[in-house]
């Protein structure tokens, strides 16, 4: 078991950050410092500080639902991405809850 945190961050689906989707870069921005894995996590809806609420309809609201990506790390690393973030200009909304994890049963051989 390790402890560590969960750093999420807060985006539309259709945000772009460098040319790119933002959770897209957010998580290869992640995997290129060593992080070990990360996950983008489409919202059914959701609302935001202007209190708007985006949901899934019948008729798409393509690229206006909230994206959560999400990171369990250490602490250091925790402080890595934001400063990354931080550093390049990428406006998120961001939170961060200490959190346990671990890895439970055998690995499958290859």
């Amino acid at each position: 078991m390790a402890k560590g945190c969960s750093l999420r961050f807060y985006m539309h689906e259709n945000a772009k950050h460098r040319g790119m989707l933002l959770y897209d870069w957010l998580l290869a921005q992640a995997k290129r410092h060593g992080v070990h894995g990360g996950s983008a996590f489409l919202a059914m809806a959701g609302f935001g500080r202007h209190g708007v609420l985006h949901e899934h309809q019948f008729i798409e609201l393509q690229g206006d639902l909230p994206v959560m990506v999400e990171f369990l790390v250490t602490e250091e690393e925790a402080r890595q991405i934001l400063d990354l973030v931080h550093q390049d200009g990428a406006r998120l909304f961001w939170a961060k809850a200490p959190m346990e994890f671990g890895v439970l049963g055998q690995e499958e051989p290859a």
